[in-house]
């Protein structure tokens, strides 16, 4: 364990040149600054610049998070999509309240998004699963995620039944596949420093708008 401390903390944050986060000409809703941020983290190669961290409460109490796609950024929110009857679509549906976390390493930036979630009607979650590639819709259609699975070999078997069932029904859909939208109660952004002179900005919705102020790193 000796070796592993030592060598986690011989490793290097924060590398290379980091953009500047200019405070002073913040625009009045947080949405506008996560799009621009999140098209320069496009511009800058970040793979995957997309994924971010959904974070849920089960009924227990406890915590529980996954990496899922952002699939749009509105006026009303920031949205994804799940299954209903998944692990993180029955915990939303128990408590309909969930944060999101982005981070762009290359970039040393860091969102953080929390708020209330509703579902979007069934013809939202159609279209968006018909937008997504044959394999995901496959296995999407299996209706079993984070059951007990016995082996690889039927996972396989199962995902060539669903794909042989889309080939025969193009327009198939997974009856509970869900669009959802966060609306955020609070946003933070967070810009890294190598001297760990780190900027927070957070922004906090109010019955007039948005506040914004400075957070200690």
């Amino acid at each position: 364990m000796s070796d592993l401390r030592e060598l986690l903390r011989g490793l290097d944050v924060f590398s290379g040149e980091l953009p500047d986060f200019d405070i002073h000409a913040l625009p009045a809703d947080p949405r506008e600054l996560f799009i621009d941020w999140l098209l320069a983290a496009v511009r800058a190669g970040v793979r995957e610049p997309h994924a971010m961290t959904l974070s849920t409460v089960g009924a227990d109490g406890n915590p529980s998070a996954r990496v899922l796609i952002v699939k749009d950024v509105s006026p009303d929110g920031w949205h994804f999509a799940a299954d209903a009857g998944s692990r993180k679509g029955r915990e939303l549906t128990a408590c309909p309240a969930a944060a999101l976390t982005f981070y762009w390493s290359a970039l040393a930036r860091q969102v953080r998004v929390r708020g209330q979630v509703t579902a979007g009607e069934p013809d939202t979650g159609a279209a968006d699963f018909l937008a997504r590639s044959p394999g995901a819709r496959a296995e999407a259609l299996l209706g079993r995620q984070s059951t007990p699975l016995p082996d690889l070999a039927t996972r396989d078997a199962a995902v060539r039944e669903a794909a042989g069932r889309i080939g025969e029904d193009p327009g198939l859909v997974a009856p509970g596949w869900t669009l959802y939208t966060l609306r955020p109660d609070s946003v933070e952004f967070w810009q890294g420093d190598r001297e760990r002179r780190h900027t927070r900005v957070d922004y906090t919705r109010t019955d007039e708008g948005w506040k914004r102020g400075l957070l200690w790193p």
